[in-house]
């Protein structure tokens, strides 16, 4: 089963058993989904519903900082249920060393070897962890493998 189509039956489910909160997640998510649909005229594969999924995760963490910097725990809660609910529907993320490994692999096979190299290196990772691992903490550790 398609991860939209998931999407789309534990909307029927929560509507059903009357989750309203739940149900407003779901719904904000199929909605992103068909709003990258209609605006690249696309139909979404998993791989895309991942990036919109993973697009909303660093949406809601980045409110969160805000809230709380701006002493809002109120609004902070909603959107830490939100982030909750949205990241149920991602894959597990990778670990670092797990992370270490793709980067040596990718590493060896585009032949970067310099901080020069960290756009190719990057651009050889992206597709193959998208989804799987934070994007910001692979950039991280790719520079520090070129950097040292």
């Amino acid at each position: 089963m398609s991860l939209k189509a998931r999407l789309t039956d534990d909307m029927k489910t929560a509507m059903k058993s009357g989750e309203k909160d739940r149900l407003g997640v779901i719904r904000l998510m199929l909605a992103g989904v068909k709003q990258k649909e209609v605006d690249e005229r696309i139909e979404m594969t998993d791989p895309l519903v991942l990036a919109v999924l993973e697009k909303m995760v660093k949406q809601r963490k980045d409110s969160i900082s805000q809230f709380e910097a701006a002493a809002r725990e109120d609004l902070a809660v909603i959107e830490r249920y939100e982030l909750g609910v949205i990241e149920a529907y991602l894959p597990e993320k990778m670990d670092e060393a797990s992370i270490l490994a793709a980067i040596d692999a990718a590493m060896a096979q585009t032949g970067a070897t310099s901080a020069a190299d960290i756009g190719k290196l990057m651009g050889a990772l992206k597709p193959a962890l998208a989804g799987q691992a934070d994007m910001g903490l692979v950039s991280k550790l790719v520079k520090q493998k070129l950097a040292g």
